[in-house]
C-alpha cells in the first residue's frame, strides 16, 4: 500500500492558490508568506508525481490533474471541517447554539410552547432566532445560515430534510360586521373585491396568494402590508380590511370571523433543515427533543 505524504496544511495551501489563482493573494488570505505557499505546493506537486498547476500563463491555473485533485481535496477538508466541529461538540455540549428561522406568524403561535419546554430540558443551550417569511428562511437553510426553520414545508425543495409538525389550513379574518362575514366560505372573487391586507414579500402565504390571483385574472386591492401579527388582528376589527392567516392564528380571537377559502388551501408544518449537512449535537439534541413530542 503507497505511503500517503500529503500533509493537511499543503492541501489547504492548494485549495486557497487554485481558488483565487493567484499565490501572492493566496498568501494574504492564509496570512502566510508567499515563498512558505510556493514551496508546500511544489512538494504537493514533487510527492504525488504530478504537476497541479500551469504556470505558463500569467495567472495560475490548475491543470487537468489538478482539477481532479481539488475536487478531492475540497471534500477531503470539509469532510476534516466537520470532524473538528463534532469533536468541539463532545468538549462544549452545555454551550451549544442552534439558529433556528421562525416567520411571524409561526412563531408567535407555535414556537414559544416548544422552546420554554426544550429550555427545561436543556438550560446552557442558547438559540438564535431569525423572524422572516418561510422562502426567505428556506433561502437562509440552503446558505447554511440557519440550523433550522420552523416552517410551512408543503413543496420544500428536495435538498431540505423535512419533519412535520402539524398540518393547518389558510382562512380569512374579516370583522364581525363585514358583509363576507355571514358567507360560510370565501372565494379568490370575495378577496379580490375587498380591501386586503397582506404579509410582506418573503411570506410563503403572500405567494400562494398572488399566484392564485394571477390565474384567476384577478387584480386584489392590497390596502396595507405588515409581518406584525397582533398589528394585523387590530386592522381587521377596525375595519381597514381582511387578511389571510393559518387557522391556528384566528382560534378565539375576539371581533373576528374565520371562514375557510373555496377552494379550500391546506399546509403541512414542520422543521426542515439541510441534508447532507453536519449537525452539531445541540442541534440534533432540538430535532430529538421536537420528534419525541410528536410522538408524545
Amino acid at each position: 500500500m503507497r505511503k500517503l505524504p500529503v500533509e493537511l496544511r499543503q492541501l489547504e495551501y492548494f485549495q486557497m492558490a487554485a481558488r483565487l489563482r493567484n499565490l501572492t493573494r493566496a498568501a494574504e488570505r492564509l496570512h502566510v508568506s508567499q515563498p512558505n505557499v510556493t514551496v508546500a505546493i511544489k512538494k504537493l506537486e514533487h510527492e504525488l508525481g504530478i504537476q497541479l498547476f500551469d504556470r505558463s500563463q500569467k495567472q495560475l491555473s490548475l491543470t487537468p490533474e489538478g482539477i481532479v485533485f481539488l475536487n478531492r481535496a475540497d471534500i477531503a477538508l470539509q469532510t476534516i471541517h466537520d470532524a473538528i466541529l463534532e469533536l468541539e461538540d463532545y468538549k462544549q455540549l452545555q454551550k451549544g447554539t442552534i439558529r433556528i428561522g421562525i416567520p411571524p406568524m409561526i412563531g408567535a403561535y407555535l414556537f414559544p410552547r416548544i422552546f420554554s419546554n426544550f429550555q427545561q430540558q436543556h438550560p446552557h443551550l442558547s438559540i438564535y432566532l431569525y423572524e422572516e417569511g418561510s422562502m426567505a428562511i428556506r433561502e437562509k437553510l440552503e446558505g447554511d445560515d440557519l440550523d433550522f426553520g420552523i416552517v410551512i414545508i408543503s413543496d420544500a425543495a428536495p435538498t431540505l430534510q423535512a419533519l412535520p409538525m402539524a398540518t393547518c389550513q389558510t382562512v380569512v379574518g374579516v370583522p364581525l360586521n363585514h358583509p363576507l362575514a355571514v358567507k360560510k366560505s370565501l372565494t379568490y372573487a370575495d378577496i379580490g373585491a375587498s380591501n386586503l391586507i397582506m404579509m410582506k414579500d418573503g411570506s410563503f402565504l403572500r405567494s400562494q396568494l398572488l399566484d392564485a390571483f394571477r390565474l384567476a385574472s384577478i387584480t386584489p386591492n392590497i390596502v396595507l402590508e405588515s409581518n406584525q401579527i397582533e398589528t394585523l388582528k387590530a386592522l381587521i376589527r377596525n375595519g381597514v380590511g381582511i387578511s389571510l392567516f393559518l387557522d391556528f392564528v384566528l382560534e378565539n380571537v375576539p371581533g373576528i370571523v374565520a371562514l375557510p377559502l373555496d377552494p379550500p388551501l391546506h399546509y403541512e408544518l414542520g422543521m426542515a433543515w439541510k441534508k447532507d449537512r453536519y449537525v452539531s449535537k445541540a442541534a440534533q439534541a432540538f430535532i430529538d427533543f421536537c420528534r419525541d413530542s410528536l410522538i408524545h
